[in-house]
């Protein structure tokens, strides 16, 4: 998947908005109902784009053990997988999981915003 993809993937998550909030850092952030659920730094590493997707962490673990492209983030926690564009990773997966990381950031909210996500 190229970052273009990448960015339409997370457009068609429901609700989704995307910006570059951090001034001075060239950092695409895609949110829902106002919150984070996937970043990338539109200068690639080495040539390479990686993109950041929250997880459930059990399934971050998982991953990590099955798919060289997806590591630990720099926040050294398993909310958050740094996963590589290029590699071995199947466009299906990477999609499941940009909707995953949305849907984990739903689940979080209140239930009144829970309810309001619905309604959209």
């Amino acid at each position: 998947m190229n970052i273009e993809e990448f960015r339409e993937s997370c457009l068609s998550v429901k609700g989704a908005t995307e910006s570059l909030p951090f001034l001075g850092h060239n950092v695409l952030v895609f949110k829902v109902m106002e919150k984070m659920f996937a970043y990338i730094p539109l200068e690639p590493k080495d040539g390479i784009f990686r993109a950041n997707l929250k997880c459930d962490p059990e399934r971050s673990i998982e991953l990590r053990e099955k798919y060289n492209g997806i590591t630990s983030t720099d926040f050294k926690t398993p909310l958050w997988n740094l996963v590589t564009l290029d590699n071995d990773l199947p466009d299906d997966l990477i999609k499941e999981l940009i909707q995953h990381s949305a849907d984990q950031v739903i689940k979080k909210l209140p239930k009144y915003k829970r309810e309001e996500y619905l309604k959209l």
